[in-house]
């Protein structure tokens, strides 16, 4: 089993480390979400990510209730719909209730809106990191002009910017942008849309005798991107954050790199 402690992280604007190796709770719904959140907690995640829009809050809570764990081993994550905007506070209040917690770790605005809406909803994230409510806020699904549209509005940066990744989606000005920007990356879906029966992946794959889906998600880990894949089959879930036994060369890098477009 993959060790908590071993699991690289990233360290956020308060200090707080984020596991580089997520599990995601999309689609995840009941008692799927209970049983697979806590069968992930056994496998060693510490880093959980739901949003309001998911639907499982409850269950997530439920889950980490039932794990033993106490609250500072684990890093959990939430987001807000711009289409609450107006009632942030209400929501967060919601998601803390549901989730069992006095705190977030990180909440993120779920996906962009109209400049004023996101800047507005920004700032509203910001009064609540600011009142001990949250560590860090972010956004997800953002580009690179809007995030500078917050950053300027306000001051202060998203921590996080959650996109969807992929070997498909790898592009080296987005990972740059953010970079520069000293804004963490964090992929969602890796595994969708990615070719996993691919010859570059499979050859991979054989060389270092793991599956190619472990390659794909290591490859995120190379070049610094938090990923959280999700599943509800307990063997996948163990597998997903099994990626600390190999790493990949430049060369091997370079050949999933080039996979985008594809």
């Amino acid at each position: 089993m993959t060790k908590p402690e071993d699991v690289p992280t990233v360290t956020l604007p308060s200090g707080a480390q984020m596991p580089m190796i997520g599990f995601g709770t999309w689609k995840l719904r009941n008692r799927h979400a209970r049983d697979a959140v806590l069968a992930a907690l056994s496998d060693g995640y510490r880093h959980l990510d739901t949003a309001t829009m998911y639907g499982n809050e409850d269950e997530v809570g439920e889950a980490i209730r039932a794990s033993g764990l106490d609250r500072d081993e684990l890093f959990v994550t939430t987001k807000v719909r711009p289409s609450d905007a107006g009632r942030e506070a209400s929501v967060l209040r919601a998601s803390l209730r549901k989730l069992g917690l006095d705190y977030l770790d990180l909440w993120l605005q779920h996906w962009p809106s109209r400049s004023a809406t996101n800047i507005s909803m920004w700032r509203e994230l910001l009064g609540a990191q600011a009142a001990g409510y949250v560590r860090d806020v972010g956004v997800s699904n953002y580009s690179t002009v809007q995030l500078d549209e917050v950053t300027a509005a306000s001051g202060k940066a998203p921590a996080v910017n959650q996109v969807h990744w992929n070997p498909a989606r790898y592009d080296p000005a987005v990972l740059a942008a953010h970079a520069e920007r000293g804004i963490a990356l964090e992929g969602y879906s890796p595994l969708k849309d990615t070719r996993l029966g691919d010859p570059v992946l499979t050859q991979i794959a054989a060389a270092h005798g793991v599956t190619t889906a472990q390659v794909v998600l290591r490859w995120h880990l190379e070049h610094g991107i938090t990923v959280i894949p999700k599943s509800a089959h307990p063997d996948r879930i163990a597998a997903n954050i099994d990626l600390l036994g190999f790493s990949l060369t430049p060369e091997q890098i370079a050949a999933i790199d080039g996979l985008s477009g594809r």
